[in-house]
């Protein structure tokens, strides 16, 4: 028989979700196959949706070599730190994310991701104890791409993940900002509406009109800041969050961010290469506003954090806008 008590991390979530998380080798069938025939919470069987409270206490009637065969334990990898901290307290970690980095691992490259890196951080200061841990990581709230710099939200705790999570999906509680540069002079602001279809044999997104009513609803708003004839910078707020969204819609709008190789104007993108060395996208995170803050996000209420942007992106800022600082 397998005990665990139910800590902090693990409340207010359902027993099946736990279980997917505990046994996550396991298929869903074993799972739910568990739940019905060898659980417990607190001696009394529970069904797939019953909360976990703080102090539950989970009996599963395996043996401790069957619950290994579907647990499955990660060892965690130490990542050098390539991340600068733009905010941090008991809860969040907002960190500054370099180029060239991913977020999360892929098949391909599991090890040096950002998610790796937070981790290793958040145990050398002792805010996270994998050994207590029975599933919870420390994991982002949101995600860039691996060429895309600038900020990322990390949960610290299980109710800091799910709390922020909920607060992404209000505008008016997170609000994201970006700077690029795009080809073409912006010459007013932009409000983007419309409607995206995911290209998963390319990765990449087509965008359709609003009125066609096929896709996922996608929303931009787009403010110039400097611009030339040629070139503008841009600030982006993103209003809902879908994959290559400021990429697809300025494209699609016909303001294309220079260096982008899936979306931009290859012209464009060879004079960029040859006069910067700039070969992916100039896309950069630098702003989140906090706005009506819940549990336990009060101290956030009205706060702004920022980055600066990354010293190839100041060059070519300085280059085509004759400006050596942006603030």
């Amino acid at each position: 028989m397998i005990t665990i008590k139910i800590g902090e991390n693990e409340q207010n979530q359902r027993l099946d979700r736990f279980l997917k998380k505990y046994f996550r080798k396991a298929p869903l069938s074993y799972v739910y196959k568990l739940i019905r025939t060898s659980v417990k919470v607190n001696e009394k069987r529970a069904s797939e949706q019953q909360q976990l409270m703080l102090g539950d206490e989970l009996l599963i009637y395996i043996s401790e070599e069957q619950a290994e065969t579907y647990r499955g334990t990660d060892r965690i990898s130490k990542a050098k730190r390539q991340f600068h901290i733009a905010y941090e307290d008991e809860n969040i970690l907002i960190v500054d994310k370099p180029f060239g980095l991913l977020t999360h691992g892929t098949e391909t490259e599991k090890k040096n991701t950002l998610a790796n890196q937070v981790i290793s951080y958040l145990i050398e200061t002792g805010a996270y104890h994998p050994s207590r841990e029975k599933t919870f990581v420390p994991s982002p709230a949101n995600r860039l791409d691996r060429n895309t710099t600038g900020l990322v939200i990390f949960g610290k705790n299980y109710e800091a993940i799910k709390g922020l999570n909920a607060m992404l999906r209000e505008r008016s509680q997170i609000r994201k900002y970006y700077l690029t540069i795009v080809s073409g002079e912006v010459k007013g602001d932009l409000h983007l509406i419309d409607r995206m279809e995911k290209d998963r044999e390319q990765n990449k997104v087509h965008v359709r009109t609003e009125l066609s009513g096929e896709g996922k609803r996608m929303e931009t708003l787009a403010r110039p800041l400097k611009k030339t004839k040629d070139f503008t910078l841009v600030e982006v707020e993103l209003v809902t969050g879908r994959t290559h969204q400021i990429r697809a819609h300025l494209a699609k709008a016909g303001y294309p961010i220079i260096g982008d190789e899936k979306y931009g104007d290859p012209r464009i993108n060879a004079r960029m290469k040859q006069r910067f060395a700039l070969t992916t996208q100039l896309l950069h995170s630098y702003r989140l506003c906090f706005g009506q803050a819940t549990t336990p996000f009060e101290n956030l209420e009205g706060v702004t954090v920022e980055c600066p942007v990354p010293p190839a992106f100041r060059t070519i800022l300085a280059d085509l806008f004759g400006e050596e600082e942006f603030s």
